[in-house]
């Protein structure tokens, strides 16, 4: 069953002209590995801090996205990215409740 990964970046916008291009080459590459879905970016309106953005990317299995969470490559982009915004990327597994809401009660 796919997985959800909610990837949390905190960056003022005098950074987004260093940062969009590093965010971009980091989703390009992903988009070529094994188990890679799909992703798409969203910036904070409210209840948030300013410049708050949340990537949601989605992953054939935990397993396809630790291997590429653990890829040399991706790491070097991140630490990139990170150093630029001087803010840690937070992230976040999620899996679809297979039954929705219900199976909490049921299960």
């Amino acid at each position: 069953m796919a997985i959800q990964i909610l990837i949390k970046r905190k960056f003022v916008p005098e950074k987004a002209q260093a940062i969009a291009p590093l965010m971009i080459r980091l989703r390009s590459m992903a988009s070529t590995r094994t188990g890679y879905l799909s992703s798409r970016s969203l910036r904070c309106l409210e209840p948030c801090e300013d410049n708050e953005y949340l990537i949601i990317s989605t992953w054939q299995s935990v397993d396809s996205w630790k291997n590429w969470l653990q890829s040399p490559e991706r790491k070097a982009v991140q630490e990139e990215i990170d150093k630029v915004s001087g803010e840690k990327t937070e992230y976040w597994i999620y899996e679809e409740l297979v039954g929705g809401i219900d199976s909490l009660i049921s299960g």
